[in-house]
């Protein structure tokens, strides 16, 4: 018997000013527990039970049939790629899944990674990481989540320009796609593999004072909604405003000891979370009246994501930060849970035994 356990952490994603661009993985854990045992018969075609567990009593929606399944039918996916059309023989498939969904911590970007990874141990394919993310990058097209459940750490992405041809095949699995089906459809034909290096990352260094306040508020929203706020077009002066800020950003946030007022002022954005605060009663007054010389110890405040929620790095006074942000929420009507989070060095990890 063959045993697999996969870990991915969580992310935060267009941190400041980096929209699309800026991610950081964090100390929330997506657990993947995979037995193969060939002496066992297979439960459907594609060789695969899965079982879900969580935290949380409302995430109850999550398929557990292996077509429909995100991390298993990228898996699937990664697996038609190389000629294997299944899992191999009685692949049991665990799930365990402390990190929110729709809140704005890289849910799906986290599921896809380990969607890839779990393809690649199964069909003991010997991908590098650097080929696994061009897999992720065809499924998951936030490079800046999938990049820092990954590789870890604190880090910058770009996207190349993909193929529309291949983008437009159904065989292709999509992490969000409207409207559905979320693709990944097996008609019997090879998809197609993606390109090599059709995305790029760096990781930069995070000083190791700072520690991440997690305000996740106990509502969800969806990429497809925070997308549809946002404008087709931006001025020119909103977009070198964002500019001018993203280098200082990296120089910032790895300065030890941190600067707080350069991190603050460096986190500025103009480019998303203006239009996002429809979305969530209480940013704007967060973005505004949380600042290093109101809350000593905060650096510098985010909406992590497409949100709901609230990224604060500080290097002291969690609790008190934490309890001025819920006061915020709290007024609003909205209720919340903190964490104080760790950056996730290293990012995704496989243990395998046989």
């Amino acid at each position: 018997m063959i045993q697999i356990k996969i870990k991915v952490p969580c992310s935060s994603a267009n941190i400041g000013p980096g929209f699309d661009v800026i991610g950081l993985a964090l100390s929330i854990w997506l657990e993947v527990n995979v037995t193969i045992d060939s002496s066992k018969p297979s439960p459907n075609p594609q060789h695969c039970s899965i079982s879900y567990t969580s935290p949380s009593p409302k995430d109850t929606g999550v398929p557990l049939d292996p077509e429909a399944n995100l991390i298993t039918r990228t898996a699937l996916y990664v697996l038609k790629c190389h000629g294997q059309r299944s899992f191999p023989q009685a692949t049991h498939v665990h799930i365990h899944n402390p990190i929110p969904l729709g809140r704005g911590l890289g849910s799906s970007g986290a599921a896809v990674v380990a969607g890839v990874v779990l393809g690649n141990e199964a069909g003991q394919l010997g991908l590098s990481k650097d080929r696994m993310l061009d897999f992720c990058l065809m499924i998951e097209r936030h490079p800046d989540n999938v990049a820092a459940a990954l590789y870890g750490g604190f880090v910058g992405t770009y996207l190349n320009e993909l193929n529309p041809d291949d983008l437009a095949r159904k065989e292709i699995p999509l992490s969000e796609v409207l409207p559905e089906p979320a693709g990944g459809v097996d008609t019997g034909v090879q998809p197609p593999e993606p390109p090599h290096g059709i995305g790029h990352y760096e990781q930069f260094q995070l000083a190791p004072e700072l520690r991440c306040i997690a305000i996740i508020p106990d509502f969800e929203v969806s990429t497809a909604d925070a997308r549809s706020v946002l404008p087709q077009t931006y001025t020119r002066k909103d977009v070198v405003f964002n500019l001018q800020r993203i280098p200082l950003l990296l120089r910032a946030l790895g300065k030890s000891p941190p600067q707080p007022e350069s991190i603050y002022q460096a986190m500025q954005d103009k480019v998303h979370q203006p239009y996002r605060a429809q979305l969530v009663p209480g940013l704007s007054g967060i973005l505004t009246d949380m600042t290093p010389k109101t809350h000593p110890g905060l650096c510098g405040i985010c909406l992590s994501g497409a949100g709901p929620t609230i990224l604060a790095l500080a290097t002291k006074n969690f609790e008190e930060i934490a309890e001025a942000i819920l006061e915020i929420f709290k007024k609003e009507g909205v209720s919340c849970e903190w964490k104080l989070l760790e950056p996730a060095e290293g990012g995704a990890v496989v243990e395998r035994s046989e």
